[in-house]
């Protein structure tokens, strides 16, 4: 039996960027076990299964698996996986409109909104499922700095100190004072575990404001030995998260604020992810997470 596969390009406009994603369809057969396997194959940070949705009303189910396992919702997929069925599947709409893809997440409905930019690359906007909520199980930062290969003078700028959010998905945050410092940090997977025991906060993202590019806000990093991703080139995910982390340590005003990630940058995979924040008196009122995706490849699983 045979299952389609298309190689895609999320979170930028040019192929050979970004973060590299699978996406399989036709694979209503599959038990979790297979695609999991599948995922392992890929071996990219994440690989979605697209599936007949649970309500006819909405576009289709997807389910995201990492290498090592299912996924409640993640940016980079979700940004893809909706490209993907409106290059295919609403071609003919998609040259001359907006089209809105509604997709079930383990997370929740996500709905994004799709419009092709040129003939390679299409771009999404997806409102989070879920707000960003503060978590407890912050470590030290001598401990974040034993675990990042950084000193502990390099954790932290303004008024910004490692925090611990989740908008579906938890992850670590530490600020770093400059872009040099960032660049230097080298995950010690030894001492992993040990350092980020929290079971919900075992994902780290490392960001600063140091960057030259007026047109880019923040640069990061993003790792997960846990999940058998040492590092990823962008995470739509975390990103999500980082709106709890601008509300707090930055307290925009009311107003729509847009915020431009810089990512993968390190790993020769230059990404780039808008992430959109909706305040109403002092409070995140709504966000949401925008980027690019190209379709790189189409094969068969023979299985």
């Amino acid at each position: 039996m045979q299952c389609p596969f298309f190689i895609l390009d999320v979170f930028t406009q040019k192929p050979f960027a970004g973060n590299q994603l699978a996406v399989v369809r036709e694979c209503e057969h599959l038990s979790g076990d297979q695609m999991q396997a599948i995922a392992r194959e890929f071996n990219f940070s994440e690989t979605v299964f697209v599936l007949p949705p649970h309500d006819p009303v909405n576009t289709a189910r997807l389910r995201i698996f990492s290498p090592e396992s299912e996924l409640p919702f993640a940016g980079h997929p979700t940004i893809g996986g909706a490209v993907l069925i409106a290059r295919e599947d609403g071609a003919s709409m998609l040259g001359s409109q907006e089209l809105v893809i509604a997709v079930e997440e383990l997370a929740g409905l996500i709905h994004c909104s799709v419009r092709k930019q040129d003939q390679r690359s299409t771009r999404a906007v997806f409102d989070l499922p879920v707000l960003p909520q503060g978590l407890d199980g912050v470590p030290p930062r001598t401990e974040l700095a034993r675990a990042l290969g950084l000193r502990v003078e390099d954790i932290g700028f303004g008024e910004h100190v490692p925090s611990h959010y989740s908008a579906g998905f938890g992850f670590v945050f530490v600020p770093v004072v400059s872009a040099d410092a960032i660049g230097r940090a080298r995950p010690e997977t030894s001492i992993w575990d040990e350092v980020f025991m929290h079971p919900n906060g075992r994902a780290c993202y490392l960001y600063t404001n140091d960057i030259p590019d007026e047109d880019t806000h923040i640069r990061a990093r993003m790792f997960t030995p846990p999940f058998g991703i040492l590092e990823d080139p962008a995470t739509g995910a975390a990103a999500a998260a980082f709106a709890g982390v601008c509300m707090d340590f930055e307290k925009p005003a009311d107003g729509e604020h847009q915020i431009i990630i810089e990512q993968g940058v390190e790993m020769g995979r230059p990404s780039s992810i808008a992430l959109t924040l909706f305040v109403r008196d002092g409070v995140l009122e709504n966000a949401s997470i925008g980027g690019s995706a190209v379709i790189l490849a189409k094969g068969y699983l023979d299985l």
